[in-house]
């Protein structure tokens, strides 16, 4: 694997992006700088931390982007259930957005497991 554009999990990543970018679309002008603003600068940071992390070249600042990249898609979560429970989006919208976001959460705690299993010696068949 030569590119984190090669990573699912950071394609993955970017579909939620994407899709937080959407969903905020049509948020009331009052939230440009509350709910908009945060969904998307946390479901850009997701990728972007994947990214850095996988150019970093080692192993433990890998593991460590990752790590943070789990804590901006737990904020996003939250972001985007305040944004349902207040009325600004539907639920069945915010549920597409959240099992993305499960499937990333599951495909990140994999990947690190396995980084750190290769830098503890161990292999994973």
């Amino acid at each position: 694997m030569n590119s984190y554009q090669d990573l699912k999990v950071w394609q993955r990543a970017m579909d939620l992006a994407v899709e937080s970018y959407e969903l905020t679309r049509n948020f009331p002008r009052e939230e440009v700088y509350g709910l908009t603003s945060q969904i998307r600068r946390a479901a850009t940071s997701v990728p972007a931390n994947i990214a850095e992390g996988h150019g970093r070249h080692a192993t433990g600042a890998y593991v460590q982007h990752l790590k943070i990249a789990q804590g901006s898609l737990k904020e996003l979560e939250t972001h985007l259930i305040l944004s349902s429970r207040l009325g600004l989006v539907s639920r069945d919208r915010i549920q597409v957005a959240m099992a993305i976001s499960e499937e990333i959460g599951k495909m990140m705690r994999s990947l690190i497991r396995s980084l750190q299993e290769e830098r503890n010696g161990r292999t994973t068949d």
